[in-house]
């Protein structure tokens, strides 16, 4: 994309966002990471829910579930709001059920979207989604009906699945079929992810990714020679399963190759809808580094908001229930949708 396009949109011009604060009990960034697994399990009961089933057209078979949330009769048309998970994550993760309440209430309808051979995808599909599968992602939009989309596209991706989404934007750059685009907790650079999450003190919390990891990965349904599932069984940890696993599966000559095709980082510059980047500084699993280098004024189109603390996906600020990342987000959607 020519640089010469990227022309600021008028809206985001002096968008601003109350500051994080963080709420008892959840100090520190490992307590507001912990808070998603913490927390009381958002209730859903108050609006309509819809079983989707999305063909991907790359000749593989291939389905991706979803679940569409409606927002109480009545409510103006909105654009849909899809949201998309991270690693080991689904349409029950916990920040993906608080967003659908919190966007719901706001009058727009959400779509919650499993990736390939994640949660209720899994008996659908051959192949595992990883951190680079934005075509997946432009093809589960194109199945989608049309009166379903007819307002627009809104995405927000968290952690893995904000990787993919930052990817997906830079690469279709002016085409890409979202009038806004928000990432939260993105490993833009994958490979510091990677050594990040190897460090002693995250031992726990890859330990918990992998269990998941691995049982996803390998589900009856996931269409996998003995040896890779033999690689499944002594993966421990996600350097091993990119390296044995998600690189030679999806044709990468390695952990370190599919880092490098894959980071978000690499794709920033030419996004060319407006895009919240949030991520927290004391983030334990994401490195904060990555995000300090970016230079944001290069790009008009993306609003950097990196609070000093917040976890990762955490966020319990001074305003429960609400997620202090939900709050800034409806605000920047009532700025970027503001624009035809």
């Amino acid at each position: 994309m020519e640089q010469a396009r990227l022309i600021p949109p008028a809206a985001l011009e002096g968008l601003s966002f109350a500051p994080f604060a963080p709420r008892a009990p959840w100090w520190g960034g490992d307590l507001q990471s912990l808070s998603n697994y913490l927390r009381p399990r958002a209730r859903l009961h108050g609006y309509s829910a819809e079983r989707l089933i999305l063909p991907l057209d790359d000749g593989s078979g291939d389905r991706l579930a979803a679940t569409l949330n409606r927002p109480a009769p009545g409510a103006p048309p909105l654009p849909l709001v899809v949201l998309i998970h991270g690693l080991g994550g689904d349409e029950l993760s916990a920040y993906m059920r608080r967003s659908a309440v919190h966007f719901c209430a706001h009058g727009y309808p959400v779509l919650r979207l499993n990736l390939r051979g994640a949660g209720p995808s899994r008996p659908f599909c051959r192949l595992q989604y990883h951190g680079g599968r934005s075509d997946d992602f432009a093809m589960a939009l194109a199945a989608l009906p049309e009166p379903l989309a007819s307002q627009g596209i809104v995405a927000i991706g968290f952690s893995l699945g904000g990787n993919m989404l930052l990817k997906f934007l830079g690469e279709r750059g002016a085409a890409a079929r979202v009038r806004a685009a928000v990432s939260v907790s993105a490993p833009i650079d994958l490979a510091a992810t990677s050594r990040h999450m190897q460090r002693r003190r995250n031992a726990p919390y890859q330990a918990y990714l992998m269990r998941d990891i691995r049982r996803e990965a390998a589900a009856p349904a996931a269409v996998l020679s003995p040896e890779e599932r033999r690689v499944l069984g002594r993966v421990r940890s996600i350097r091993e399963f990119d390296e044995l696993f998600t690189a030679p599966h999806n044709g990468f000559a390695g952990a370190d190759d599919y880092y490098a095709r894959n980071a978000a980082q690499n794709f920033l510059g030419t996004i060319a809808v407006p895009t919240l980047v949030i991520h927290a500084l004391d983030d334990p699993w994401v490195p904060s580094d990555p995000y300090r280098a970016v230079d944001w004024s290069g790009n008009p189109h993306l609003v950097p908001l990196l609070p000093k603390q917040g976890g990762h996906i955490g966020f319990q600020g001074s305003d429960p229930p609400t997620s202090w990342h939900d709050a800034a987000i409806a605000r920047f959607l009532v700025a970027a949708l503001s624009r035809r």
